[in-house]
């Protein structure tokens, strides 16, 4: 089901510091992005790259990890492989246009998010 990782989402105070020491470590800046508020998505060079997208704390966020998301080759029947399994699922696949992404938001067992990712990513609406 899995084919990899495809980003790790970490929800900070300031977006800026973070990208500053992510490029001190040699990821690049991939974009800019609306998403959660303010956004930026930065990875290594090479392919198959996971990414690191870190938004800004808005709302009742908590800092710190908000998910890992793995890249599957199609988010709908991997919904209805987990839903099969017996998985908490938290609702039916979405797009996110921010991030030209459909996702699938599910728990594990100690209730931390995790997020499957369509392998076929669309062009942002931004």
């Amino acid at each position: 089901m899995v084919k990899r990782i495809d980003h790790i989402e970490l929800i900070v105070k300031e977006v800026e510091p973070y990208v500053k020491l992510f490029e001190t470590l040699g990821f690049q800046l991939k974009r800019r992005t609306s998403h959660h508020g303010e956004s930026v998505e930065l990875g290594l060079e090479g392919d198959n790259q996971p990414l690191f997208e870190i938004h800004q704390v808005s709302g009742e966020e908590n800092i710190g990890l908000n998910h890992i998301a793995f890249r599957v080759d199609d988010a709908h029947q991997a919904y209805q492989e987990l839903l099969g399994k017996g998985v908490v699922i938290e609702g039916e696949p979405t797009f996110v246009s921010a991030t030209g992404r459909l996702v699938v938001n599910f728990r594990d067992p100690d209730g931390w998010r995790l997020q499957l990712v369509d392998s076929n990513k669309k062009e942002t609406q931004e």
